[in-house]
């Protein structure tokens, strides 16, 4: 029978300082426009592969951004990228899903960047740690 696979499409990071996450994920490449939809609050949106990477606002109800959140991008050259890099948490260095940097955004939000690999297969969900 079919299955349907789903495709992530979206991802919405709510930020206290919104220019500032759109300039420093802008230093990876992603290039982002700053709109509204409709009456909407004006925020940040860059397309990365077909996910849209969107930055808003905290909600007024918001009292600080949700630091969880925990984003990974494939690089083409980590070490140069990390070089630059003012927060480096852990890195580079190779482990068992490649050679990987995890580094911090301005809010503390933690980010790994993997080296990319021409023929890599995808990350296996049972070697993934938290």
């Amino acid at each position: 029978h079919d299955v349907y696979v789903m495709k992530l499409n979206l991802l919405v990071i709510r930020s206290a300082i919104p220019a500032q996450l759109a300039e420093w994920y802008g230093a990876f490449g992603l290039i982002f426009e700053h709109h509204r939809h409709g009456n909407g609050p004006m925020h940040y949106g860059a397309n990365l592969n077909g996910v849209t990477l969107e930055i808003y606002p905290l909600k007024r109800s918001q009292i600080a951004p949700d630091l969880s959140l925990r984003l990974g991008f494939e690089v083409k050259n980590l070490d140069d990228l990390v070089v630059g890099l003012p927060e480096v948490v852990s890195g580079p260095e190779q482990r068992e899903w490649g050679y990987r940097a995890v580094v911090a955004d301005p809010e503390g939000r933690r980010v790994e960047l993997t080296q990319a690999v021409p023929d890599r297969t995808q990350r296996s969900l049972s070697t993934e740690g938290s």
